[in-house]
C-alpha cells in the first residue's frame, strides 16, 4: 500500500480563524512546540510528550491540526506521520508561527503551559 497523505485543504484555503482555533488549546500548542522543529513525528504518546492523554483525545487533537491546515499527515500501512506545514502556513500569515512559537516557549518557561486530558 502507497503512503497517502490524509484530507487536509491547500496553502490558499487555509483560514486564519481556523488556524488560531486550532491552536487555542494547550495540548494541541505543545503539538505545536514538538512540531515546530520541521521533522515528521510519529504519533506516539510518549514521543509526543502527552503520555498522560487517552490515544484517541491524542489523535482529535492531531485532526483537528490537520484540518486546520497548520499539519500534514502521511500515512505509511498503519503507521501515521506528522510534519508542521511551516511553509504554507509562514506564505500564508508571515510572521504569525514564529510569534506563537515565541510566546508558547516563553510561557512553558514560566510554568503557564499546563496540560490536562
Amino acid at each position: 500500500m502507497p503512503d497517502e497523505t490524509l484530507p487536509q485543504p491547500a496553502r490558499e484555503e487555509i483560514e486564519l480563524v481556523a488556524v488560531l482555533r486550532a491552536l487555542g488549546d494547550p495540548v494541541r500548542l505543545r503539538l505545536l512546540a514538538v512540531y515546530a522543529d520541521d521533522r515528521e513525528h510519529s504519533c506516539d504518546q510518549c514521543e509526543l510528550g502527552l503520555e498522560g492523554l487517552h490515544k484517541s483525545t491524542v489523535s482529535h487533537h492531531m485532526r483537528v491540526l490537520r484540518e486546520a491546515g497548520v499539519t500534514t499527515t502521511r500515512t505509511a500501512g498503519r503507521n501515521r506521520y506528522v510534519r508542521l506545514r511551516r511553509a504554507d502556513l509562514d506564505a500564508r500569515f508571515p510572521g504569525l508561527l514564529d510569534a506563537i512559537l515565541k510566546e508558547t516557549a516563553q510561557a512553558a518557561q514560566a510554568g503557564q503551559a499546563g496540560i490536562s486530558g
